[in-house]
């Protein structure tokens, strides 16, 4: 059985607290597995959360500050130690490629798996399979910073009393689906499209086009929302969202389960985070993320 879900590995922004580890965050996603920007303490999430290397098969960077890239010299490591046996992407914005081969080649280890660099210069798609297509869109930060979504191919869904009108029944009905027709039954005759799901991860940035973009339509969205409505002068300057910030996006782009992360430790109440962004105005699902939550992408409709 496919598993789809979040396994939040670390929550905390700039530096880690007590309670919060750095950043990291493993999407699976049916057999394959995406961390996303593996902050400092990594690898000890990992197994305090039960992910293992072999779970990776690629991994995401948003930027180079190093509460989102730390941890890559010893995830890359503990792959190689590993020997991973499957290929190993990674993503990252082109503009920190010395950042990259520093991490990468941070201490001596003997190298046993082929890690493959493939670095984001601009918007669009990064990679697609049978599952999903993982694309990319450009924030707004004092640093190069990209933004990853990973979109579903749509497929369709067999409208029973359909195929009983048209008297389609047994083996016929899969002779359908893959053949798309039969005699003079079409496909669309007995079904339905049916919506590939989408997952959006969002970073450290300032409202953007790039933001909207990115939320647009999901069904599970993890977004930054490192400060405060209050403190929404700081999140301008310093590039970051606000609790009601992030939630409006949500709002407006029709998502489904908001998960609101990347806190500053100058906040000790997580409740406040969720009452701002209800009070923005978002209805949906709503989790303000702590170390190792474990969050199913909703089922589809």
């Amino acid at each position: 059985m496919s598993v789809r879900e979040l396994v939040v590995l670390g929550t905390a922004s700039q530096v880690p607290t007590r309670h919060r580890n750095h950043n990291g965050y493993l999407l699976r996603w049916d057999g394959e597995g995406i961390l996303f920007d593996p902050g400092e303490g990594t690898q000890r999430q990992m197994l305090r959360a039960g992910v293992a290397a072999h779970d990776l098969n690629r991994i995401c960077v948003t930027h180079f500050h190093g509460d989102h890239s730390l941890g890559l010299a010893g995830v890359i490591q503990r792959i190689n130690l590993d020997q991973v046996p499957h290929p190993v992407t990674a993503h990252y914005p082109r503009s920190g490629q010395r950042f990259f081969d520093r991490l990468r080649h941070a201490t001596a280890y003997r190298e046993t798996v082929g890690v493959t660099e493939a670095p984001v210069a601009d918007d669009g798609p990064l990679a697609v399979t049978g599952s999903y297509t993982l694309e990319a869109r450009r924030l707004s930060h004092p640093v190069e910073s990209f933004g990853y979504r990973l979109v579903e191919p749509d497929g369709r869904r067999m409208l029973p009393e359909r195929l009983a009108a048209h008297g389609v029944r047994g083996p016929d009905v899969g002779r359908l689906q893959r053949e798309g027709r039969l005699g003079d039954v079409t496909l669309e005759d007995v079904s339905e499209v049916r919506r590939g799901q989408r997952f959006a991860f969002v970073m450290d940035t300032r409202l953007c086009d790039g933001v909207h973009a990115l939320a647009e339509g999901c069904d599970l969205l993890v977004i930054e929302s490192t400060f405060l409505d209050q403190d929404e002068d700081l999140a301008v300057e310093h590039g970051h969202l606000t609790a009601g910030q992030a939630a409006a996006v949500a709002r407006d782009a029709g998502v489904r389960h908001l998960v609101l992360t990347h806190f500053s430790q100058r906040y000790s109440e997580p409740e406040e985070f969720e009452r701002q962004a209800r009070a923005a105005g978002f209805e949906g699902e709503l989790t303000v993320a702590y170390d190792l939550l474990r969050v199913p992408v909703p089922k589809r409709r």
